[in-house]
């Protein structure tokens, strides 16, 4: 008898069926918490439907980001903490898009990786769901997509998709901003998601830092401080724009305060910042010490302990501040505007 050979099947090749399918139920529970009325279709369809409620506005305008977390994911792969990253994410682009007042709609997202394992699908939507939850918007669909020999074992790929939506007459994007206006300063977590492949390179190549090694100067361990997560700042700002007058805002992601800033300025104004004006958390002034960093370059590379910051006429400034003293928050008066060319300016 002849021997037969055995045919080849899809998980021979390395994708598993039956684990994308197992992922895809853990995904289901989770995603339908975030669910509210408008959502009309589960998770599994080939696409999600969103009836959006527009009462209220006048001329709504959708607007809408994608990003990723960047080489944090090292961060992730390292020390298999994976249910924060979805959440880092999330905030990531509710902050993109809450900068032109947006409030946000639905969220999609998409995982790529090699090998599914559904423990650490469920762990990254875990995250997802819960930054989604905090601005009251549903994680509507996405992607999991497993592709052998493409990614290292271990390791996946994280992106993110918003929609939001603003009545037209409340857009901001900085052509309100004027010379004598106050730039305020909403403190940061810690590293947010930019720098990493710097402060990885520093920790644990030029420190040898591991993740959790506890330096004196850090209080916490390494893997804490540099995992710390993304903050959202919709719940405030939503309040604040619901009060005051803002003629811009901006998110501090990568390129640091100078790139970010420098993106809503009227090409006549310059904003000049203090660096005195805001304490500098441990976490940078580690890295600096451990690294030899050029501290202008920081500047370009972290945020510096400055997530977020709102551009507001001298008249609103000390009112402003007050109200966010009074709820709890800490806010920092960081610069001003002055006549310019559309450049941020660092002062000591």
């Amino acid at each position: 008898m002849e021997n037969q050979k055995k045919k080849l099947t899809y998980a021979d090749s390395g994708v598993d069926i039956d684990a994308g399918d197992a992922a895809v139920e853990r995904i289901k529970t989770l995603a339908r918490d975030t669910f509210n009325s408008k959502v009309l279709t589960g998770i599994g369809l080939f696409a999600g439907f969103y009836k959006p409620d527009f009462d209220g506005i006048e001329k709504p305008v959708l607007i809408s980001s994608a990003d990723g977390v960047g080489t944090k994911l090292k961060l992730a792969f390292m020390t298999g903490i994976h249910d924060t990253i979805g959440e880092d994410l999330v905030n990531h682009c509710v902050d993109d898009i809450l900068v032109h007042g947006a409030r946000p709609l639905f969220f999609l997202d998409y995982i790529g990786t090699g090998k599914l394992s559904p423990d650490v699908i469920a762990d990254i939507v875990a995250g997802l769901t819960r930054g989604c939850k905090q601005c009251n918007m549903p994680l509507l669909g996405g992607e999991t997509a497993e592709m052998p020999d493409f990614y290292a074992p271990g390791e996946y790929d994280l992106a993110g998709f918003i929609v939001g939506v603003v009545d037209e007459s409340r857009i901001i994007n900085g052509t309100a901003i004027r010379p004598n206006d106050v730039c305020l300063g909403l403190p940061s977590n810690g590293l947010h998601t930019n720098g990493y492949s710097l402060a990885r390179k520093v920790a644990f190549e030029i420190a040898g830092a591991r993740p959790d090694d506890r330096p004196e100067r850090l209080g916490t361990t390494v893997a804490q401080a540099l995992m710390a997560v993304h903050r959202n700042y919709e719940p405030l700002v939503r309040d604040l724009l619901d009060r005051f007058e803002i003629h811009g805002m901006a998110h501090i992601t990568g390129g640091g305060l100078p790139g970010n800033l420098a993106r809503v300025l009227p090409a006549d104004c310059d904003a000049l910042l203090h660096k005195s004006a805001w304490p500098i958390p441990p976490v940078f002034q580690w890295l600096r010490d451990e690294g030899d960093l050029d501290r202008q370059d920081m500047y370009r590379a972290f945020n510096m302990g400055i997530g977020f910051v709102m551009v507001v006429p001298p008249t609103v400034a000390d009112q402003l501040q007050r109200h966010v003293s009074d709820i709890g928050e800490t806010i920092y008066r960081i610069g001003d505007i002055i006549p310019g060319n559309g450049t941020v300016k660092l002062k000591d």
